[in-house]
């Protein structure tokens, strides 16, 4: 008798994993493509660069609203649409993590080395195979990775530009 109910068991267990596992993939993987989707499919605000190389150096930074572009200058009258396929996506210490081994950078750090770490993040990203890099906040990363919340706030540098 408990042999049954145990297999009774392992198989509401087995439904239930299916039912949250679109087409058999994985949860991570469902989530991921549901962000890539919207991020394709949403208008991005750009601000144009004083450096004209800047797009090789860093990329180009992209901010999902008008009002989020403004904190870093006068933001382009048209939005962009973008084609992403392969993106890493993490907050900030995560990412860095992932591409160079450590979190350098903090709150205090000067304008010259945010450039720098950006243009570091970028090289190690390419490296990687990645063709962006999709920047949340940590509660609203936790939020997707936990339940694939897509987030309203999202911040997106495109490195193959």
């Amino acid at each position: 008798m408990s042999r049954e109910s145990n297999s009774k068991r392992q198989s509401k267990a087995a439904r239930k994993k299916a039912r949250s596992n679109p087409a058999g993939q994985s949860l991570r993987s469902h989530y991921l493509q549901k962000l890539i989707s919207h991020i394709n499919r949403k208008a991005w605000w750009h601000v144009r660069p004083v450096d004209s190389r800047a797009y090789q150096k860093r990329g180009k930074f992209l901010a999902s609203s008008f009002a989020e572009a403004e904190f870093y200058g006068r933001p382009c009258d048209i939005p962009e649409k973008v084609d992403v396929s392969r993106p890493i996506v993490g907050d900030d210490s995560i990412i860095e993590k992932a591409l160079i081994g450590r979190v350098d950078s903090d709150p205090n750090m000067s304008i010259e080395r945010r450039l720098a770490l950006d243009a570091r993040l970028r090289r190690a990203a390419l490296q990687k195979g990645f063709d962006c890099i999709v920047i949340l906040t940590p509660k609203s990363f936790h939020a997707f990775r936990r339940y694939g919340t897509i987030p309203r706030s999202i911040e997106l540098n495109l490195l193959n530009v």
